[in-house]
């Protein structure tokens, strides 16, 4: 039986699938990438925040249009059936099954179910419940890198983020479970793993008794054929430096950070129920670079937060200009029902959270313009991506670049070289975000 594929959302949410598509291949099912030839069709959907619900109710309506042709079942799973199953029930007919957050180690038996029951049918776990993630899951990224989901859940429960309510808990995955999926990952092709969680920095904590990221980093370094090992979603106040001593003594580790800091102002961060403030963020920076002078940080930042000042916004941006972070992104404020922001007073205008976001996004391009030009002359190891065969062009990436989201490195040689290579280049020159180098003999 055929299934086509759809994952939205997040990086963790790719893994998710994964899972998902491996288990379905293991019990029989064919992956097809022709929607025509599909006799079940599965969206992995997002909820979290308004661009993302919208997408994926888009999406689930789009493939229930298939229906009239081979498909035979609709199904709808993540994020988005976990929180609005009911909705989905009563407003997207078209939809045969729904699978929550944790319900897919059993997903070919309910959809086999689902394919002789009447109705829809519903399979919604507990959502504090941990699927024991599969060791031999097949990677989607389409690249020579793989994301290692190490833990699943948050206990920060930020007043505006829905996370806790559809994933449950911080839970983190054994050990012994996440070195067996890293080395199937590697054995097939993997040159890269992307650490991802909701939080990275808290593994362990809950099964281990101790934040235990520094240890896995120490047991994934052993993976001879691994060359890069890159840490997202790091919240400041839980980097220790029994982590900062890790990343320096495993050289496969990325001298790259992401760290979500989600505003510069106080007050702001009060009320978005964050656990640091503006002068611990500036402290950890602080020692993140004197300790690892290369490192590259990544973060993201929200504006129009409910009550978000003019005086607010004014000290995000000087804080932007202070910090000088490498990498920027900045959302929106998107008000989640059944989140304590929603229903804070002084609620923003979207023209004013779009302005103040455009204005950040300027302030952080002229920062990464100046840092690109700094490259110029500098020689870095890069991992070849592919080929823009017509023009005899490589892209390639750098330590400084995650996939997706960073830039790139392009390189113009007649060498023979295949996705997955790593070569030395020297940077010649810089194009906005991204590089120009030459290959070194």
């Amino acid at each position: 039986m055929n299934i086509y594929f759809v994952s939205l959302g997040c990086d963790k949410n790719l893994v998710d699938s994964e899972m998902m598509i491996t288990s379905l291949r293991k019990n029989g099912f064919v992956l097809t990438d022709d929607i025509e030839e599909a006799d079940v069709i599965v969206v992995n959907t997002c909820c979290f925040i308004g661009d993302a619900k919208e997408e994926s109710i888009n999406t689930l309506i789009e493939m229930g249009s298939y229906k009239d042709g081979r498909c035979r079942l609709l199904v709808a799973a993540g994020c988005l059936a976990q929180r609005y199953h009911n909705e989905i029930k009563e407003d997207i007919p078209e939809v045969d099954l729904i699978v929550g957050t944790m319900g897919y180690e059993d997903l070919s038996d309910k959809i086999n179910e689902a394919l002789e029951a009447k109705g829809v049918l519903e399979s919604l776990k507990d959502i504090d419940y941990l699927p024991t993630p599969l060791t031999d899951r097949d990677s989607m990224s389409g690249g020579y890198y793989a994301y290692l989901k190490i833990a699943e859940g948050c206990d920060k429960c930020c007043t505006y983020c829905v996370i806790p309510k559809v994933r449950g808990h911080y839970r983190s995955v054994p050990m012994d479970n996440l070195i067996a999926q890293a080395k199937h990952l590697v054995n097939n092709g993997a040159k890269e793993l992307i650490l991802v969680a909701q939080e990275t920095t808290l593994y362990g904590k809950d099964i281990y008794g101790e934040k235990s990221l520094p240890k896995l980093l120490d047991e994934l370094s052993k993976i001879d054929e691994l060359k890069w090992i890159r840490i997202l979603y790091c919240y400041p106040e839980e980097i220790t430096d029994e982590l900062i001593d890790a990343i320096k003594r495993n050289p496969k580790v990325c001298n790259y950070l992401d760290m979500p800091i989600q505003h510069g102002a106080d007050d702001v961060l009060r009320r978005m129920g964050r656990w640091t403030n503006r002068e611990q963020i500036e402290n950890t920076v602080s020692k993140l670079r004197k300790e690892i002078p290369d490192i590259v940080l990544r973060t993201t930042l929200i504006t129009g937060f409910p009550g978000e000042t003019e005086e607010d916004f004014e000290q995000l941006k000087e804080f932007v200009e202070k910090m000088q972070f490498d990498r920027l992104g900045v959302f929106t404020y998107s008000r989640e029902e059944d989140t304590p922001a929603a229903e804070m007073d002084q609620q923003i205008e979207e023209e004013i959270k779009a302005s103040r976001r455009d204005e950040i996004m300027q302030i952080q391009q002229d920062i990464a313009f100046d840092k690109s030009n700094s490259r110029v002359g500098e020689i870095y190891e890069v991992m070849i991506e592919g080929k823009l065969p017509d023009e005899g062009v490589y892209i390639a990436r750098t330590y400084m670049d995650a996939p997706d989201v960073d830039g790139y490195v392009f390189i113009q040689s007649d060498y023979n070289l295949d996705s997955g290579d790593f070569v030395k280049v020297e940077i010649t020159r810089s194009d906005e975000y991204d590089l120009i180098g030459e290959i070194i003999d």
